[in-house]
């Protein structure tokens, strides 16, 4: 007489989730289904990554749209040199780059007080305010400020602080992306970071 599976043995034997790499290799042979996995997969990282590029959330969309467009074109290619997120974060960067029509326009894209780029994930967090009016404005100023204090960074520091600060990605991950080494990318987080306090000093803003 058989008897039943105990559940342990049920729990162990169960499929894990496929790696982005099966995944990557169903897609190759014409799996629609394993392609959108890993878009599911990577979504919020490459919208992220879109939006430290372009500054808006609506381009971050359009940009994110095209570069699963193009990594599905090109998926071909893919070889597994890096990971296939490291792979896709590097050809979102590039499309979002070539969004980017000028320094000026990005500028004042990420000065704006708008509600499209007043993202909390895309500048340094701020502590929470007292529950004052005067708190508030004061707090309102800042991220102003932060904002367009970012704006006049060089776009090289720039594009390394906002990358490193969304949280989303390791170093690893954004010097692949910038196509830098890792040493010179925390140089510019470190550089860009300076400049900022700085700034932000000489407007009266002491920060710990």
């Amino acid at each position: 007489m058989r008897t039943a599976p105990s559940i342990d043995s049920v729990t162990a034997t169960a499929p894990a989730d496929p790696t982005d790499l099966s995944l990557v290799r169903r897609a190759q042979a014409g799996d629609l289904d394993a392609f959108g996995a890993l878009v599911e997969r990577n979504r919020r990282a490459v919208y992220r990554a879109a939006l430290a590029a372009v500054g808006s959330a609506a381009e971050a969309d359009d940009v994110a749209q095209e570069a699963f467009v193009a990594a599905f074109q090109k998926l071909g290619s893919f070889r597994g040199e890096a990971s296939f997120k490291t792979w896709l974060l590097t050809i979102t960067w590039n499309r979002a780059i070539d969004r980017r029509k000028s320094v000026a326009r990005w500028m004042r894209r990420i000065a704006a007080p708008s509600n499209e780029t007043d993202d909390p994930d895309v500048v340094e967090r701020l502590p929470a305010a007292a529950p004052s009016h005067e708190a508030e404005l004061i707090a309102s100023d800042l991220r102003q400020q932060i904002r367009a204090s970012i704006a006049t960074l060089p776009r090289k520091l720039r594009d390394a602080l906002l990358l490193a600060a969304s949280g989303e990605y390791s170093y690893d991950e954004i010097a692949r992306m910038l196509d830098i080494p890792i040493g010179t990318l925390k140089w510019r987080v470190s550089e860009a970071r300076r400049v900022l306090k700085e700034k932000l000093a000489a407007q009266g803003y002491e920060r710990g």
